[in-house]
């Protein structure tokens, strides 16, 4: 019962590793994205051709790619961990806000790091206006979700869980944490907590060591 993750360091891969160690899986990390020409970009590739981190091969080889979809399933799969909630209407809260960020915060930083992919040829002027809108909208979302998502004292209530994860993982890029220590001081913190607990921490000092 051997996962397999395709992923790099500071990418989305974290908060499947996170999730795996949580849930007391057995994984081997194979470093691969787009941008390391010296990655296993041909094995990536080869499982999935958009080329996207993280992609799980599952142990009966089957292929699962999306963050949230991934956190969902290793959710589902141990149910034990508590990676979802069990009572349903905290499992429903988590599961939108795990789709939320996937829709939201994920698609926008895609924009922001390559604003040359939704405009191509355009001269450098052009791609940074895209590349500050995107982040305006990026940051108007996390506001947002701050808003939405009641911390108790986790978003997932009394331990962190999926939402948690990937919440931590996706708010490290595009200037989101400096945001939110201006907008949003205590979501901030509690993002902060999430990555200081002992379970996620170790994974998280690796991806982000600073």
């Amino acid at each position: 019962m051997t996962y397999t993750l395709f992923g790099s360091q500071g990418s989305g891969s974290a908060a499947v590793e996170v999730a795996l160690v949580w849930a007391g899986a057995t994984f081997e990390i194979v470093r691969a994205s787009t941008w390391e020409p010296d990655s296993a970009q041909h094995a990536l590739a080869h499982v999935n051709p958009l080329g996207q981190v993280p992609t799980l091969v599952l142990p009966d080889d089957r292929v699962m790619t999306e963050s949230a979809a991934i956190l969902i399933e290793l959710g589902l799969e141990y149910p034990a961990s508590g990676l979802l909630p069990a009572a349903a209407a905290a499992r429903a809260q988590c599961l939108r806000g795990l789709v939320y960020i996937a829709a939201n915060c994920y698609s926008e930083v895609g924009i922001s790091d390559y604003p040359e992919r939704w405009l191509p040829g355009a001269r450098k002027p052009a791609r940074e206006r895209l590349r500050q809108g995107a982040r305006t909208r990026l940051h108007h979302a996390w506001a947002r979700f701050a808003d939405l998502f009641p911390v108790r004292p986790y978003l997932a209530g009394r331990s962190p869980g999926a939402l948690d994860i990937l919440a931590a993982v996706v708010s490290h890029w595009s200037g989101t944490r400096a945001y939110l220590r201006d907008e949003r001081p205590d979501f901030l913190a509690t993002l902060q907590r999430i990555e200081a607990h002992r379970r996620i921490a170790p994974v998280l000092r690796r991806h982000w060591p600073s």
